[in-house]
């Protein structure tokens, strides 16, 4: 097990904890606010497992049907994760209907309060733990498991002061209120995360800092050739595919392009974790002038 997966097992039984906890807070409130909050949670637990699912898929090795191995299996998860936490705002919203249709005080909500701060806590700094954890591993799956995280903070946030308020004013309508804006803020956390997802399933383009990294370092190390032009990039999970056209003189031995694109090759997949390079190499007449200079 690597270590995207190891983080992912961890999230899961961080966020079956925090579910456990946020439920106890419903269950001696009866808050409706407080129960959006815990059914969250359950999407947590389930995207946690999904990630990890996908994760494993996406560490297999490249084989006779997938030749360019399994790394977009992550963006599936992602995705799978976003529409969990649609079907999780739906179902707080009907809560949400029945409650301003007959709204109730709360039981006990000193203690719900307090509950609930203490899971709200553990999910801070598991987001920010996971979120810098994704993103230096380039993880689709764990970035996306730690923003809805993040948004679960936001979101019971939010839900603290609302039942505060309902607590110190005694308008038991806030709290079905409270619920159906929780499930707003929701919905557009799973907009978010199915949007950023289906762009990766797309082959989106690397960043533009890291386009002009690998162009950089494409002109560093192609001593010898011409130039280089036509650089594309797509990420695909925690893999970056980099193909471009390598112009060298018409003379040039086979032996000698070859040693520049395994220097160029070496440098690029040295400075860029999991990147794939492929460079087609072309003889001088092909050069279009406008490509990456050589150093």
């Amino acid at each position: 097990m690597d270590r995207t997966q190891k983080a992912a097992l961890l999230s899961t039984g961080i966020g079956a904890l925090v579910m456990g906890l946020k439920f106890a807070a419903y269950w001696v409130t009866g808050s409706l606010a407080l129960y959006s909050d815990a059914l969250e949670s359950i999407i947590n637990v389930v995207a946690a497992l999904f990630a990890l699912v996908a994760l494993r898929v996406a560490a297999r090795p490249a084989d006779d049907d997938h030749p360019y191995g399994h790394h977009k299996a992550e963006y599936f998860s992602a995705v799978i994760e976003g529409a969990l936490i649609i079907v999780a705002a739906i179902l707080i919203l009907r809560e949400s209907f029945h409650g301003l249709l007959d709204p109730k005080p709360l039981d006990a909500p000193l203690t719900g309060l307090a509950v609930n701060l203490v899971a709200t806590a553990i999910n801070a700094v598991w987001a920010v733990a996971l979120l810098a954890r994704g993103r230096a591993w380039r993880s689709p799956a764990l970035v996306a498991d730690a923003r809805h995280v993040m948004a679960d903070v936001v979101t019971s946030g939010g839900v603290l002061v609302g039942v505060a308020l309902v607590m110190t004013t005694g308008i038991a309508v806030l709290d079905p209120v409270i619920a159906g804006l929780v499930a707003l803020n929701i919905l557009w956390s799973g907009w978010g995360m199915v949007r950023d997802s289906v762009s990766g399933l797309m082959d989106k383009a690397a960043p533009p800092e890291m386009v002009a990294q690998i162009r950089t370092l494409i002109s560093l190390h192609s001593t010898g050739a011409l130039e280089a032009h036509d650089v594309r990039t797509r990420h695909a999970g925690q893999a970056t595919f980099i193909d471009f056209h390598l112009v060298v003189p018409g003379a040039m031995t086979v032996q000698d392009s070859h040693a520049i694109c395994d220097r160029l090759e070496a440098a690029i997949e040295g400075a860029i974790e999991g990147s794939v390079v492929v460079i087609h190499v072309e003889p001088g007449e092909h050069a279009k002038g406008r490509g990456v200079p050589v150093i």
